[in-house]
């Protein structure tokens, strides 16, 4: 009970709150330590290739970096065992709150939409705080896209991945999660970028990822397709579709998103999923945030199961 009111209550400050500020923010304090790490380990543009040394720096540097998050997580995991009962779940929320980010992603997205119904200009730059791709040749049925896209993708990132861990290990594993997925974010590239190569010294962080996002990803998937009230496809059909981007996770939530929606979504010269589907409207980026507000509920309550599973096989 302890864990299930802590995962609610970081749910619940959330959606009322949003983000701590970035000084205050794990997340952040994550992200920098691995700037200051990546500009070590990753050579420059240009460098003779040396891929064993790169791939063995980004390896290492992330186990340390993985040991470190997950060492400072067990810590305040101990610490709020040891607390009164009202206050270890308190404790633990508070500290479980920073690994999710709902709100925030659902409130971008929404941005999104909303600068383009002002011009496609505005809207293209606020699309550029969601995605890394090139988002100045992008029209307005493009950059609509783009955002429901980024919706469905980080669902599975921002908040299932951290809940689905967070059941299974507790704290340490949400961090941890959130470790990984941060460094895919910020090391997984291929060639250049930022002018350092990092095709080998990113490729660990980016496996990483897709390891611990493999389940995950498919059950924001089985959420977002049961949270919609609408028949959609079957899902002999949204595996077809998700297997069609170059990533193993994250074509799933996107085309569940996609089938529930009825629209196309697609990456220029990469991939279309739901090619049948319409261009999605200005109507579909709120329907989208809708559908995966329904996601996360069913989301909080399937990881609020699990724990009590769990805890019940432990005292059996």
């Amino acid at each position: 009970m302890s864990a299930i009111a802590a995962l609610w209550l970081a749910l619940a400050i959330d959606r009322w709150f949003g983000e701590p500020p970035a000084r205050w923010h794990p997340v952040v304090w994550i992200g920098r330590c691995l700037g200051w790490a990546g500009r070590r380990i990753a050579p420059p543009a240009g460098a003779p290739a040396r891929a064993r040394a790169a791939f063995a720096g980004g390896a290492l540097a992330w186990c340390a970096g993985a040991a470190l998050v997950a060492a400072a997580a067990c810590a305040v995991a101990e610490v709020a065992s040891r607390l009164p009962a009202w206050a270890g779940p308190l404790l633990t929320g508070i500290a479980l709150k920073p690994l999710l980010a709902w709100r925030m992603l659902r409130d971008e997205v929404l941005a999104v939409e909303a600068a383009l119904s002002r011009s496609l200009d505005e809207g293209r730059g606020r699309l550029a705080r969601l995605v890394s791709r090139d988002v100045g040749a992008l029209d307005a049925v493009g950059v609509r896209e783009s955002a429901i896209e980024s919706l469905a993708e980080n669902l599975n990132d921002s908040l299932v991945a951290p809940l689905f861990w967070f059941a299974l290990f507790g704290l340490p594993g949400a961090a941890l999660y959130r470790f990984a997925n941060t460094a895919d974010a910020m090391w997984g590239y291929r060639g250049e970028r930022e002018g350092r190569q990092w095709t080998w010294a990113g490729k660990w962080a980016a496996r990483a990822d897709d390891l611990l996002s493999w389940l995950p990803a498919r059950l924001t998937a089985l959420f977002l397709w049961g949270a919609s009230a609408a028949a959609g496809a079957g899902l002999g059909t949204l595996r077809r579709e998700a297997r069609r981007t170059p990533s193993p996770n994250s074509g799933w939530p996107m085309a569940a998103m996609a089938l529930q929606l009825g629209i196309r979504l697609g990456k220029p010269g990469v991939y279309v999923l739901n090619e049948a589907g319409r261009s999605a409207a200005a109507a579909d980026t709120p329907q989208a945030a809708r559908l995966a507000a329904r996601g996360v509920a069913l989301a909080g309550a399937c990881a609020s199961a699990a724990i009590g599973c769990i805890a019940l096989r432990g005292a059996a």
